[in-house]
This record gives C-alpha cells, structure tokens and sequence, in this order.
C-alpha cells in the first residue's frame, strides 16, 4: 500500500486491465479521484455521462465510470464503503472561503489535484467534478444537499478495474464537512499485470 498523508494528493499511472484498490485505512475520510485518458487528456471523467449512462446516482460495485468523450474508463468490481458522491466539485480555496471562512484557508482537493495532474497536460479549469470516494452526500426530498461526516470504517476499501490507459489522481481530502471535521490519509494499491500488489 501506499500512503497519501492527509490533504494531500497524487498521480498515478493504470494500465487497461489494472485494479486499483483505495482504502481508508483509519475510518471516516474521503479521496477525491479523478482519471483522464493517458494520451489524451482531454478526455477525462464525467460525472454527467457516468449518471446518464448508469441511470442511477448511487454508484458501488458493478457500476462503470465514463468520459465526457461516452468512452468507459474504470469499472467498480468490488466495494465495501456504505457511499461514495459524484455530485460535488472538488473542495477548493473558494470553498474554504465560503463555507469556512472562520478557518485557515486551504487549496484543498482542487489545488491537490491541479498539481497532481499538471505534468499529464491538464489545465486547472479542465478539472471536472471528481468522484468522491467515500464522501456521504445526502439529498433531501426538496433537493437540498447535505454533506455528512463519511461512515467508512478503518480498513473500508473501494476496487476499480481501468478499462483504458489511464491517469488517476487521488487526494486525501481537505475539507473540514466531509470528513466529519478531522483529516486522516488514504492509502492506495495497485495489482499489476502480471505481478502482485503493489
């Protein structure tokens, strides 16, 4: 397993076929991930064709990730956290500004994962929605969102297969709501092909 110390964030390279299991490894945290085509990184992952094609909202094992491009890029074979979001943006300095404003501001996932994939060619305002690992999003019958503290147990994990070449990046979130007000890491595996875990 590798480590990604809390509010902070990563890239990694999968292979089509590669699985790459997240875990939280201490309970209660989320990882934002996002992934976009390893020659292309104008194709990234997008929440809106992912609910569209899905036809669904609640996303866990069995589920696929799309592109903005309608191409698969991850497959869910196995999870075992009670939900993850696919709705909310990626916590930002604006968001520390408008919802923590009594707080020390942060970059946050958005800055996290603006670094993480600024090598692999992707521009800031190219960053889409991520996909919330974890993260416990609740939508009210008037629609009104609430974010809850994640109910993920130490050791909860989450499996993807990539269905093309990927770049993923993955953070340990930063924002005070979706992590029940605490910050702890995330930790990542990937199996190879051809070799163990990783």
């Amino acid at each position: 397993m590798t480590r990604i110390a809390p509010r902070t964030g990563t890239a990694l390279r999968l292979a089509r076929g590669e699985v790459l299991t997240v875990t939280d490894p201490e309970g209660g945290q989320v990882s934002d991930m996002l992934a976009i085509a390893a020659d292309d990184p104008g194709e990234i992952l997008s929440n809106g064709r992912t609910f569209d094609y899905e036809e669904s909202l609640r996303l866990t094992t069995g589920a696929r990730l799309w592109s903005n491009r309608s191409r698969v890029m991850l497959t869910i074979i196995e999870d075992h956290a009670p939900h993850h979001d696919f709705l909310l943006t990626p916590c930002s300095l604006g968001t520390f500004r408008h919802f923590y404003p009594d707080k020390p501001p942060h970059r946050g996932c958005f800055g996290n994962l603006a670094e993480a994939l600024a090598p692999h060619g992707v521009e800031p305002n190219a960053i889409p929605t991520a996909f919330n690992i974890f993260m416990n999003v609740t939508v009210a019958e008037d629609g009104r969102l609430a974010v809850l503290p994640p109910g993920t147990k130490a050791g909860d994990f989450v499996r993807f297969r990539a269905e093309m070449d990927l770049v993923v990046a993955l953070t340990a979130c930063a924002a005070y709501a979706s992590n029940g007000g605490s910050f702890k890491p995330i930790d990542y595996a990937v199996q190879r092909l051809g070799s163990a875990q990783a």
